[in-house]
């Protein structure tokens, strides 16, 4: 496996701004550029916040291209390369590789029920397609699939370069026993925005998360206060930040962050179909919820 980073802190998820030709390349390139410059802590693009479901294989490609050029070596860029299939998965993640990706991130996505001994495999088999490390990612209500942390511990025994977790249940307790049943070599990261607090607390490497394209400062403060063993300060920015953290995660990442972004005088345009733009009545409570957003 090739030298990486290491990969922690704030890891900010961009969304994807479509053109009527696809991707709209410079205005990504400036989305980009504003987290980067807010001082995250790693870029996460093709996440769930970037509708990674509703992109082609070429906007999948120019998208990876367009993060990578941006961020130019600043900060480590984590690919979601996430798909039905395992064939191409393996393409998408050795086009991150190629590219120059750090590390890519994969949900396993099935229509039908995947055994642990299927999911496994689908790992296994992408692992070794690849050089740079993958961060498993769990998070059944998306996916339709939930990894136990028996499972995943056990495949980052068999799986060289499976080296991170995500964990998006919102089950501390998950985190916990994968902590717990790896001795604490499998680093964890925290998914679930609201849970962020407690997640940090028991040893969360990181958080990922789309909250830094509306408010980063208070998201990388709260990461730095909870380092720093400043409980009160953590608390006073986790306070400050649960309400948006809670709105954007019941609108859905896409609706509600590229409303907000529009709101804030970022434009991102609207999400692809058979999403829609936020409402009237969302944008208008999420207004409040930006005001004074820094």
């Amino acid at each position: 496996m090739s030298d990486t980073p290491k990969i922690g802190g704030i890891i900010a998820y961009p969304v994807t701004p479509f053109s009527a030709d696809g991707i709209d390349t410079d205005r990504h390139g400036r989305l980009v550029e504003r987290l980067v410059s807010a001082g995250v802590h790693a870029i996460a693009p093709l996440g769930s916040t970037g509708e990674l479901a509703y992109l082609d294989e070429s906007e999948f490609d120019t998208v990876v291209d367009a993060t990578i050029a941006t961020v130019n070596g600043r900060v480590p860029v984590i690919v979601g390369v996430s798909d039905v299939t395992t064939a191409k998965t393996i393409r998408r993640a050795q086009y991150a590789q190629q590219a120059g990706a750090d590390a890519v991130m994969i949900l396993p996505v099935s229509y039908w029920k995947l055994t642990d001994r299927e999911i496994a495999q689908h790992y296994r088999s992408i692992g070794a397609s690849i050089d740079i490390p993958i961060m498993a990612y769990n998070n059944p209500a998306t996916s339709g699939v939930d990894m136990s942390p028996e499972l995943l511990v056990s495949m980052f025994g068999d799986i060289d370069n499976l080296t991170m977790v995500k964990e998006s249940t919102g089950d501390l307790s998950r985190m916990q026993r994968i902590a717990e049943l790896s001795d604490g070599r499998l680093p964890f990261y925290n998914g679930s925005n609201p849970l962020v607090l407690d997640a940090l607390k028991v040893g969360a490497a990181g958080w990922c998360t789309a909250a830094p394209n509306l408010r980063a400062q208070p998201c990388i403060g709260l990461y730095e206060a909870v380092r720093a063993g400043d409980p009160e300060k953590a608390q006073l920015l986790y306070d400050d930040l649960k309400p948006l953290l809670q709105f954007i995660v019941a609108g859905g990442l896409p609706t509600t962050v590229k409303a907000g972004l529009e709101l804030l005088g970022v434009p991102a345009g609207d999400p692809r179909a058979p999403l829609l733009p936020l409402d009237q009545r969302g944008r208008h409570e999420l207004q409040e919820l930006l005001a004074g957003a820094i």
